[in-house]
């Protein structure tokens, strides 16, 4: 029978993976969002557009905030499971965690 421990350091792994995926994603499309709003502010779009446009260049740079907050808060619930269970240190779940977490680190520092 599977350990539970290890069943829950595959959940808070996964966790934090896809919330630095999450937050590089927003980034992107942030960027993205804010080049087409220039595109069409020199091109002198139309000025709706123009409008709805940075409506959703804020919708995303609002999320990357929120992404940042709930990967902190996953990012330190891996960390303790981690810490408090040394005696899995052999198992391969727990070094993909240390991976996984070495990996969100850079996400975390922006």
């Amino acid at each position: 029978m599977s350990d539970p421990r290890i069943r829950q350091l595959k959940i808070k792994t996964g966790v934090v993976k896809r919330l630095a995926k999450e937050k590089i994603t927003y980034e992107k499309e942030a960027a993205t969002q804010k080049e087409r709003v220039e595109k069409l502010k020199t091109d002198n779009g139309d000025s709706y557009h123009i409008k709805k446009q940075e409506e959703v260049l804020q919708e995303s740079l609002m999320m990357i905030p929120d992404c940042q907050r709930r990967l902190a808060k996953a990012f330190e619930d891996l960390k303790n499971i981690i810490d408090n269970e040394k005696d899995l240190v052999e198992s391969e779940e727990f070094a993909t965690a240390k991976q996984i977490l070495e990996e969100a680190k850079l996400q975390l520092s922006d």
